[in-house]
């Protein structure tokens, strides 16, 4: 059965409706086809006023646009928007407001079916006769398979999409067959090349690396820094940067920590083969040295959505964080942080497990530089919470670190350790000057809502 024909006999199977939920998942990242072979296949039906319900959209995914456009598509949720569908929403193009979940937030509303789902399309680089998927078989393995587990458990219809159907060891099944209502087949599921970007590698240049290097030692001397540490970086150049630099302090001093989390790269992969720590809990592979650990390495983890961030399961794997290191496209004077729209307002991003890490971790420090591109990055209010500023402990940047006024025994430490403490104000100050002013902000109808992982709405994004 060729690809067309096979997707439209799941598609029969699913027995879509006008109006219906499908939701996807976006280990593929940047390299996904599955959600728009799906997107194309319903339009090819006359389906309308579907609501796509996303963990992430990439550019890869701007064939959406045109599905809106056509009233194909008429509500999105996701836990990141970036590219052309991003600059859609924020175009007023969506008829309803996109509604942007955490990644615990979005494991949470699927478990509780408060948010209910009508058909999963779950991308599988491998599913074998009786219908077991997997993530880290065929020759587009992906790795960890985190995010669409809670969607295979509560979905009516759950079909696998998948370019590779052949037996594979029991011990590489990451969603059962009892879950999967039917398998498709595409010529291909995508490219695992577009799982890598340039968010997913350490930073070179000084700046970013001193950064870095600084933010290493707010942990140091923290206090959190000792065996059976656990920790979590964003996927930002600084970010990785900064956990460069907390490995080589756990070398030195001989620590030995219990677990790394969240999204795995190859650099978490060298610090688990470095004795640093006992294991990798995964949830999503953000490169290739990723996926061929997870395929090969028992210490290495793959964890759900649910088990990773979400707030219902007691738990979860970020409230058990000894440190996070983020990034921000913008801190404000309250320490919150926005990682969801550009300084023009654009919707660009989303929290992701932003949020949800910085809420679980014992100690969260956001690291940034003062400017880009020209545009002040600390600024007096932030177009967009994303990240409110009580779960920030820390800002780090090249002109010094803010504690939040709320954390007296952090900044102590600090200052004790003779770190270069700063005002969050004077961060601020310094932005503006050197950056140029910022667009004032968008007061059109709300194209966008963020909601904690709780599902309590934190910001609106307006057009």
């Amino acid at each position: 059965m060729s690809g067309a024909n096979s997707l439209n006999a799941a598609l029969d199977a699913a027995d879509l409706a006008d109006g219906a939920t499908i939701s996807f998942h976006h280990h593929l990242r940047n390299g996904d086809g599955v959600l728009n072979a799906v997107l194309d296949a319903c339009a090819a039906r006359g389906l309308r006023n579907l609501h796509v319900a996303a963990s992430s959209l990439f550019p890869v995914h701007a064939p959406l646009v045109d599905h809106i456009r056509s009233g194909v598509v008429t509500r999105i949720s996701a836990g990141f928007v970036s590219g052309p569908v991003g600059e859609a929403v924020s175009q007023r193009l969506l008829p309803h407001p996109v509604q942007l979940q955490t990644h615990g937030g979005r494991a949470r509303a699927i478990d509780q079916r408060a948010l209910q789902v009508d058909a999963a399309f779950i991308a599988a680089s491998g599913a074998d006769r009786s219908g077991n998927l997997t993530g880290r078989s065929g020759p587009r393995a992906f790795g960890a398979m985190g995010y669409p587990q809670p969607d295979a458990r509560a979905a009516d219809c759950v079909i696998g999409v998948t370019d590779h159907r052949a037996a594979f060891d029991p011990d590489l099944i990451d969603i059962p067959a009892n879950l999967v209502s039917h398998v498709a087949e595409l010529d291909r599921i995508g490219d695992p090349g577009g799982i890598s970007s340039g968010t997913t590698r350490p930073a070179i240049d000084p700046v970013s690396r001193a950064i870095g290097e600084m933010a290493a030692q707010v942990i140091a001397q923290s206090g959190v820094l000792k065996d059976g540490f656990s920790f979590q970086t964003g996927a930002g150049g600084i970010s990785l940067a900064a956990a460069q630099a907390v490995g080589q302090t756990m070398a030195q001093r001989g620590i030995r920590g219990d677990f790394a989390s969240g999204g795995i790269t190859g650099f978490h992969v060298a610090l688990l083969q470095a004795g640093l720590f006992r294991r990798l809990l995964d949830v999503q592979c953000f490169d290739l040295a990723a996926v061929t650990s997870i395929c090969a390495d028992p210490r290495h983890q793959g964890i759900s959505a649910s088990a990773y961030a979400g707030p219902h399961v007691g738990g979860a794997v970020v409230d058990r964080l000894s440190a996070v290191i983020l990034g921000a496209a913008e801190v404000d004077e309250a320490f919150n942080v926005n990682v969801t729209t550009r300084a023009d307002g654009v919707l660009m991003g989303g929290s992701g497990g932003h949020a949800d890490t910085a809420e679980g971790a014992a100690l969260t420090v956001i690291t940034t530089r003062l400017t880009a591109a020209g545009w002040p990055k600390l600024v007096d209010r932030v177009r967009h919470v994303t990240t409110a500023g009580r779960h920030v402990d820390a800002v780090v940047t090249e002109a010094g670190v803010a504690v939040n006024p709320a954390h007296e025994a952090l900044r102590a430490r600090l200052q004790h350790a003779g770190l270069p403490l700063v005002e969050i104000g004077d961060l601020v100050r310094m932005a503006a000057q050197a950056g140029r002013p910022r667009p004032a902000p968008r007061t059109g109808q709300v194209v966008a809502q963020s909601l904690d992982r709780h599902g309590v709405l934190t910001d609106v994004l307006r057009a």
